[in-house]
């Protein structure tokens, strides 16, 4: 064999090496929550050992800049934390997945958040200005979603920061933001007792709302 032969070989086989690599590489990305419940399931002999390799995926995963690959790694980890692994390595992946423009994926992050924040997390003070845009979306949806997720995971400070765009939203003219804005007025109070002297008013106008839920609320209060 000839040395030019023996070069295009030597060509051929790292071509099919690195083909084998960029396939695994791909099937890993490939891997969704369906998959990841899948191989739970069919590895119960081994289980401890399958979810550390997909914790390693989902870390490699996370340091992609696809939003799209972040939020499927999101929302696996999600689900390993409902089966109480530790996840709280990943707040600042999470937050990026929160901050996304994309409604789908922004869910995931404040899913992801509801569950694994908590008033305490360093890294709360990142996202006072993100759930502050949220909470003023157009899209009445993506406000109510900053609103539940808030709910979850609010502080002292971000209850004294983001007071008076819950208390505006009081205000609003879709029934569906009122609602879950008086209903987070409570978690404000109980976070920053001083909102509610300025949040008094609207309470009180919130009595005379027509929509008889505001009343089943506030005889909850």
């Amino acid at each position: 064999m000839t040395g030019e032969s023996l070069s295009i070989c030597r060509i051929e086989t790292i071509n099919m090496a690195l083909k084998k690599v960029k396939g695994n590489f791909e099937r890993m990305f490939d891997k969704n929550l369906t998959d990841l419940v899948r191989g739970i399931r069919n590895n119960k002999d081994n289980e401890a050992k399958y979810i550390a390799q997909c914790m390693e995926e989902i870390k490699v995963e996370l340091r992609q800049d696809n939003i799209a690959v972040k939020s499927n790694a999101v929302a696996k980890l999600t689900y390993l934390q409902m089966l109480g692994y530790d996840i709280s390595w990943a707040i600042f992946n999470i937050i990026e997945v929160m901050s996304s423009n994309k409604f789908t994926y922004k869910r995931i992050g404040y899913l992801a958040a509801s569950q694994s924040f908590h008033a305490d997390s360093e890294l709360l003070m990142l996202t006072t200005n993100m759930i502050r845009k949220d909470l003023n979306a157009q899209n009445q949806y993506e406000a109510g979603l900053a609103l539940s997720g808030l709910s979850c995971f609010i502080s002292h400070d971000l209850a004294r920061d983001l007071a008076n765009d819950i208390m505006t939203l009081m205000s609003s003219t879709k029934p569906y933001l009122r609602m879950k804005a008086v209903l987070m007025m409570y978690k404000v109070f109980l976070r920053y007792p001083e909102a509610l002297r300025p949040a008094f008013p609207k309470l009180k106008e919130k009595l005379e709302d027509p929509d008889p839920g505001k009343l089943f609320i506030f005889n909850n209060y």
